[in-house]
């Protein structure tokens, strides 16, 4: 699969690679306005897997202004109501990209559903292949990386095979993105997506906007804590995390906050939701008051 590229230079966004890199490089663009409005800081934005899951872009933008919450992840292949997704030609791109623009809110990435522990030599090629289309297309679109998946484990295949299989296919794409000025954001996910595995498939990892994002889990809260979890990634993290509901008592929201703060963090913290509620709007305007009260308890 071939693509044409633009004229952003590999070397440059290679030295912007820690977890502002995306970011930095977006922002050089101009693709950044809403977010470098905000305070340099852990933003709140969201991710439409599932509250999202029948707004189209104009309800969309629409409801996150209403909500602040100013940085929006489009899930992609689930054939969402935004629409957004591989098969957009060059007016569509330019038109979804214009209308982002045009708006206070910030398009920050694709969360696509590739995975990269596929078993079959032949899956794995084709994740990487769809995973780079992502990328161009976000690149087009004037956001700043995607998501992709570590996912499973497989009987009879050793872990520590899974792990270099993830890292190989994490490298190659993010080689391939490094010249769009692209993040591949490696989430949490799965059971190949516990820290722990996430570190291992880190530490094989050469390519550096290949990033860590964050899933906010009951399990990273586990064993040797949350604190212990956490350090294990927070040299690697991206620009972007996942938020579950914050009512919910099973993680602590808290510490986290406190530590993203206590290294620094700059990115955005993104909602993801699928609790059954009457008014999703309603609900996401909660969920961005209980952000604000962590942000203004954090120590």
């Amino acid at each position: 699969m071939s693509y044409e590229k633009r004229p952003v230079s590999r070397r440059a966004f290679l030295m912007h690679s820690g977890g502002a890199a995306a970011v930095a490089v977006a922002a050089s663009h101009g693709w950044s306005r809403a977010a470098d409005a905000q305070p340099a800081d852990l933003r709140f934005g969201f991710t439409t897997y599932q509250w999202g899951q029948d707004w189209d872009l104009p309800t969309m933008i629409a409801n996150c202004t209403k909500a602040r919450a100013l940085g929006v992840e489009l899930r992609t292949s689930l054939r969402y109501a935004h629409g957004v997704e591989l098969e957009l030609d060059a007016q569509r791109r330019s038109e979804v990209r214009k209308r982002f623009q045009a708006s206070p809110v910030t398009l920050v990435g694709l969360a696509t559903s590739e995975r990269f522990d596929w078993p079959e030599p032949e899956q794995v090629k084709a994740a990487i292949e769809q995973s780079k289309a992502f990328a161009k297309l976000s690149h087009d679109l004037g956001s700043s990386g995607i998501r992709v998946f570590p996912n499973n484990y497989h009987k009879n295949i050793p872990a520590e095979q899974t792990i270099a299989q993830i890292a190989r296919a994490v490298n190659e794409v993010g080689a391939f993105a490094a010249d769009y000025g692209q993040q591949i954001r490696l989430e949490a996910h799965g059971p190949a997506g516990d820290l722990p595995s996430i570190r291992a498939i880190m530490d094989q990892v050469t390519q550096p906007n290949v990033r860590v994002k964050l899933n906010s889990e009951k399990r990273n809260a586990e064993g040797q804590g949350f604190e212990h979890q956490f350090n294990l990634v927070k040299d690697s993290l991206g620009d972007t995390l996942h938020l579950h509901e914050l009512d919910r008592p099973d993680f602590p929201h808290q510490l986290q906050v406190n530590l993203l703060r206590k290294i620094g963090w700059n990115g955005w913290a993104l909602m993801e939701a699928s609790a059954k509620v009457p008014d999703r709007l309603q609900a996401l305007i909660q969920q961005r008051e209980l952000w604000d009260e962590l942000l203004a308890n954090a120590s």
